[in-house]
């Protein structure tokens, strides 16, 4: 070792000086200079050695205040290597990112020149640092009572820097006005800021603020409590946290600790010390080692005392490993071995000797927390003992029958790698952590020694500190993920919160119920999260896709019609609406929907509305963000016009007035409408004013809040050349960043997104016609993540792509695809720094641009506004048509696909279903004397014999246990007709009048089995195929025609006009049907469509009892699906997916069957949300606390 004392402002090697180089050049060779006192030490330089072909390309920086227990200094708190030189003139300066204070720097050579040796010349840059020090023994305090001040300050702050081995005690506590205090105080290694209000010490009350950890580690650390109008800042080392307030006219210091008070003590204040409180910083000195990895390990011998018979070894260690060798050796003559190690984070003492049963003892729990632990194996007299952590711990005894002691190596750690080595082995893992103050039989081990390798050997070890880090203090895992480490990394448990990913970063749930629909999901409930990868927490709310607008549904406290129960002493009733979504989300939803309307509505008869005689508004309603504004104007009106609907349709019961309910009739009337301007939404309260008048009478209704529109899933842009490009704002992602997207195009190649640093970049592009690659710099190099598609990609069909990096790896997802992940470096670099725009569908460069459409990006959570910049931008178009191409197929059952221009729909006019997705069944129970005659207009008879004369296509679902039954029959004005019977299943036809009908048979057997049944029946030509269920089709022939001409109707159930059929045929119509027929379609007609949809339009005819049901649902299969609460698949296990609704009111159907089963869904789905909503407000109010 060289020592080196020069000035303490800094200290450098002149060029032509020669410079440091060891005899020997490998990793346990140090530099070590002394400063001559304590400096802020803000960069440092190297050079090789000079005229030689000897240089480090990487080295450890390591600080000391006494030149022992020596700290690692990491860049982005977990890079420990510096870039050296790459020859032996050129000077390599690094600043360092926090400046340390210190008296002694070591520089430790990592890599060198592999053709010449380590060689080295150092310059440090810096500054003298002096401080007043305090030293406290445990017993001692120091108290400090501050003079009155003439009013409150708006600013105050305590600051210092402390030093400890000690991991807990109280470091400062300060009492104020009324009892108010203040505490912080080190509790495992962690500092906590306790605030009560009062003198009360009930939980309730306490507000306590957790930062830092392992502050035990003997370096100084700084602490800054700062109070700024209503908001307390506790600041440690680099980790800040906000609170409550502050109120303070005495601190207390009452610690263990040795404290560093950063600004000189003001003569305003009067001290008081008790006990031993001294002006210097003396501490003792622990010299620990680190094992960093599996080669790591210490080889000691043991002096033999012959007058001993046993052993006894001692150690303390820290570690975040559960399991890990803490020493073994082998019993004398080899007869067997010792084993003490850290196995499910509890100690285990195993001993196999040869003819003996193996002996094992275990104590202790926990001992991965970071934490120092005491171990203590003894065995004498015949006794053998562990104990963990002394008297406050645990401890396990045994009694062996043989001597337990060694005459060779004692091996901590682990044991060396060389394969002939039969004296060390090791079945289990290598420690990782720290060890310190190991003894031998009560002999303390020299581990500076051990250093200098005049006792033992080792590998690997870091010796005179401890290089332990607490990867979770800050905790890189977001959305209230749950942070626990190992040595080398941390993971991040993701289970509950609603977020996926090594971080919990990226949203498991869609951003709208738009996003769920285009999905092909059904009405339902469904976790909804608006900023996806942002703050806003997901919520739970209902889905309606029963129309072609999808709306978002936020339910209240009080949604029914309620009567107004004036009180005697109230003028007014005031009414409040608490809403299950909290502020925050429901700004997030009103923003992000293109529209949203609330329904309110007033009933009254003698109570007015708006008017007064006075001109002043009797009710108004208050809504809109935040506490909300004062409303006058009621449902249908514009804002500021105090008027009701009826006043802009000019039919007001009374037109001397603005509202029915101002004409102040003794009859019923109402007032009611839709609120849609989103700037006054949603309803907070409502006042009503005249109700105290003798007769009056009034309700009222304020239904929920409902959305539809998800302005940011249709925002699209079209670039039509390769140098076209949007630019937006440099991308803020440096420690996390999620970027999604849909995409469809033609080119083999492009790049979507880019973003540049001086160094770092990130980058999204489609690298052939099947792949898409995602790759970025952070410092550590270029790292690529791609995933190759089975077809190609330029299909000109919307994909999507889902790009996720954070601190521990990079992922991509494309389409439905498995998501590709890369694993980050270990202790790398993790913050991307960027400073140029982001370039979306091109690059700076104008090279490789995307052409194509780009959809629905989004650059954590938030969308970008593509629409709005292109229209500003050559090149590049606002939105992007042709929907249909990739959610055509969404359209079931005939449904043909529309476009919109910034959607699509499904027309369901040609198919026996409807719904959004023509995926909804229209059925309905029959009663034998039920009767629907569907009769075809004449223009339609014309257009049927025109272009289907010789075709039908007819389907049809059933369930019944009547047999024969008629399912459906049609006739002509010739007297042909079309029947299909069940008697067995029969299909009858006849094409000419002057001959017999043609029975077609079918083989399948038994329909008559009360199960669904779907029939299946074209023809074309004399050619006509049935199918029944899955079974084979079945193919018939017709002799006597082809041409079905002149249709006059279609009857379904009971046949009144029974002329022109054969006998038989007319006494099974007369019959009726007794089931239920469901998605019943003769080529385009639906007739259950018409009869029960749109009766007043349709040329139906409907006679006896016809009940809307479900053939596909028995009544126990109705029963299970109202009580059923889907959980589903997500994107990681142990969290709910996204597939299905959560709650789902029977596929939506029930929505048309009058509402029984509406009611039963809702009333429980609305308690679901209620206790979801009670549980985020108990979550809230402690949050409220916070902030």
């Amino acid at each position: 070792r060289v020592f080196f004392f020069p000035s303490p402002l800094s200290f450098s090697l002149c060029p032509g000086a020669g410079g440091w180089s060891p005899l020997s050049s490998d990793r346990y060779q140090w530099l070590e200079v002394d400063l001559g006192g304590r400096t802020r030490i803000t960069a440092v330089a190297t050079q090789g050695r000079y005229g030689s072909s000897d240089w480090q390309t990487a080295y450890l920086l390591m600080f000391s205040d006494t030149g022992h227990n020596w700290k690692q200094y990491r860049q982005e708190g977990s890079i420990g290597a510096f870039a050296g030189n790459s020859n032996a003139d050129s000077v390599v300066q690094h600043k360092l990112q926090h400046q340390v204070i210190a008296r002694y720097v070591r520089l430790i050579p990592l890599n060198w020149n592999p053709n010449g040796r380590i060689g080295l010349r150092l310059e440090t840059y810096g500054c003298p640092y002096n401080s007043d020090v305090l030293s406290f023994n445990g017993q001692s305090s120091l108290l400090y009572r501050l003079t009155p001040r003439p009013r409150q300050m708006s600013s105050e702050s305590i600051s210092l820097k402390f030093k400890t081995l000690k991991n807990s005690g109280i470091l400062l506590h300060a009492e104020g006005q009324n009892g108010h205090s203040l505490t912080l105080e080190l509790e495992k290694g962690k500092l906590q800021l306790l605030i009560r209000k009062g003198k009360s010490f009930s939980p309730d009350i306490r507000y306590l603020v957790t930062l830092g950890s392992l502050l035990d580690d003997q370096h100084w650390h700084h602490v800054a409590v700062e109070h700024h109008s209503n908001h307390l800042k506790l600041t440690v080392d680099k980790s800040t946290d906000l609170g409550t307030n502050l109120y303070s006219d005495m601190i207390i210091f009452y610690t263990h600790f040795s404290l560093f008070i950063s600004s000189p003590v003001s003569s305003s204040l009067l001290h008081l010390s008790q006990g031993n409180v001294t002006f210097s910083c003396s501490e003792p000195v622990f010299v620990a080692m680190t094992f960093t990895g599996p080669q790591s390990f210490l080889r000691l011998p043991r002096r033999i005392d012959q007058s001993s018979l046993g052993i006894s070894v001692g150690l303390q260690f820290r570690t975040w490993n559960k399991a890990g060798l803490l020493l073994t050796f082998e019993l004398p003559n080899r007869e067997g071995r010792v084993w003490l190690y850290l196995s499910k984070a509890r100690t285990h003492l195993q001993i196999h000797k040869s003819g003996r049963a193996p002996l094992e003892l275990n104590a202790g729990s926990a001992l991965n927390d970071g934490q120092w632990h005491s171990v203590d194996l003894i065995s004498a007299g015949g006794r053998l003992t562990i104990t963990v952590d002394g008297d406050e711990g645990a401890s396990a005894h045994a009694s062996p029958s043989f001597l337990i002691t060694t005459g060779g190596h004692i091996f901590f750690g682990g044991c060396p790698t060389e394969e002939n080595s039969q004296e060390c082995l090791n079945p289990f893992k290598a420690f990782q952590g720290c060890m310190r103050l190991l003894t031998v039989d009560n002999r303390p081990l020299d581990l500076i020694k051990v250093q200098q390798r005049l006792i033992g050997n080792y590998s690997h070890l870091q010796i005179d500190m401890c290089g332990i880090i607490d990867r979770c203090s800050p905790s890189h895992c977001e959305h209230g993920g749950s942070c626990s480490q190992s040595w080398s990394t941390f993971h991040c448990n993701c289970s509950g919160t609603g977020y996926s990913g090594a971080t919990c970063h990226s949203s498991i749930y869609e951003q709208s119920c738009e996003a769920y629909k285009h999905k092909g999901n059904i009405s339902g409930y469904y976790y909804i999260d608006v900023d996806s990868s942002g703050p806003i927490k997901p919520q739970l709310l209902y889905c309606n896709m029963t129309e072609d607008n999808t709306w978002m549904v936020i339910h209240h406290n009080n949604t029914d019609l309620t009567r107004v129960q004036p009180s005697p002493e109230v003028n007014q009733h005031v009414v409040h609406f608490e809403y299950a979504s909290d502020e925050e989300q429901l700004a997030a939803i009103i923003s992000l929907s293109e529209h949203c309307e609330q329904e309110i509505a007033y009933h009254c008869r003698k109570s007015r509305l708006l008017t007064s005689p006075e001109g002043s508004p009797l009710s108004w309603w208050v809504g809109g963000p935040g506490v909300g504004q004062m409303h006058t104007h009621w449902g249908g009106a514009p804002p500021g016009s105090q008027q009701c609907a009826c006043s802009l349709q000019d039919n007001c019961v009374d037109s001397r007035y603005h509202c029915n309910c101002d004409a102040d009739s003794n009859e019923w009337t109402n007032d009611s409408g839709l609120l849609t301007h989103k700037e006054t939404l949603p309803v907070r309260s409502l006042v009503l004013g005249d109700i105290q008048r003798h007769g009056s009478e009034s309700t009222y209704k304020v239904g929920p809040l409902r959305c539809h529109g998800d302005k940011n899933v249709w925002n699209a842009a079209f670039f039509d050349k390769e140098t076209s490009y949007l630019h937006f704002p440099t991308l803020h992602g440096e420690l996390s960043a999620d970027i999604s997207f849909l995409f469809k195009t033609t080119s083999s190649s492009g790049v979507f997104l880019e973003n540049l640093g001086i160094k770092d970049f990130i980058r999204i592009e489609l690298n052939s016609s099947n792949e898409v690659l995602f790759s970025f710099d952070v410092g550590n190099g270029p790292l690529e993540v791609s995933v190759k598609a089975g077809s190609p990609l330029n299909d000109n069909r919307w994909h999507r792509i889902q790009a996720e990096r954070n601190v521990k790896e990079a992922s991509l997802r494309l389409d439905e695809l498995p998501a590709v992940t890369q694993e980050a470096p270990a202790d790398g670099h993790i913050h991307l720094q960027l400073n140029s725009q982001l370039f979306i569908g091109g690059t700076a460069s104008r090279q490789k641009g995307f052409r194509g459409c780009i959809r629905s990006l989004q650059l954590n959570g938030v969308t970008l506004d593509l629409e709005e910049r292109a229209k500003i931008t050559p090149g590049v178009q606002a939105g992007c048509p042709g929907h249909c191409s990739s959610y055509g197929s969404l359209c079931q059952n005939q449904g043909r696909c529309v476009e919109r221009p910034t959607s699509f729909s499904c027309d369901c006019s040609s198919s026996a279903y409807t719904g959004p997705f023509c995926n909804k069944e229209v059925s309905a129970s029959f009663k034998s004397e039920t009767s629907v005659t569907y009769a075809f207009k004449e223009q339609m008879v014309n257009e049927l014999n025109r272009s289907s004369s010789a075709t039908e296509n007819v389907s049809l679902s059933f369930r019944t246990s009547q047999s024969p039954a008629l399912l459906l029959y049609v006739s002509s004005y010739h007297r042909e007709y079309f029947a299909v019977l069940l008697n067995k299943l029969e299909v009858r036809y006849r094409l000419d009048s002057s001959k017999d009908a043609e029975i077609l048979r079918s083989k399948v057997k038994n329909l008559a089995d009360r199960q669904l049944h779907v029939v299946t029946i074209s023809r074309l030509a004399d050619v006509v195929s049935v199918q029944i269920d899955q079974n084979p089709k079945e193919d018939f022939n017709l002799t006597s025609g082809v041409e079905f001409n002149g249709i006059r109707s279609l009857v379904l159930g009971r046949v009144h006009d029974s002329e022109g059929l054969d006998p038989d045929l007319a006494q099974i119509a007369s019959l009726g049907f007794t089931g239920c027929l469901s998605a019943v379609l003769f080529n385009s007609i639906s007739p259950l469509k018409a009869a029960l949809l749109h009766p007043k339009t349709s040329p139906v005819t409907v006679t006896g009892p016809l009940i809307q049901s479900i053939c596909g649902f028995t009544s126990a299969n109705l029963s299970h699906a109202t009580e059923t609460t889907h959980h589903l698949s997500g994107k990681r296990s142990g969290s709910v997916g996204t597939g299905q609704p959560l709650v789902n009111a029977i596929r939506s159907d029930s929505a048309l069957i009058g509402g029984t089963v509406a009611a039963t869904c809702f009333s429980v789905a609305l308690p679901l949300s209620s206790i979801m909503r009670q549980k985020l407000q108990k979550h809230s109010s402690v949050t409220s606390l916070v902030s």
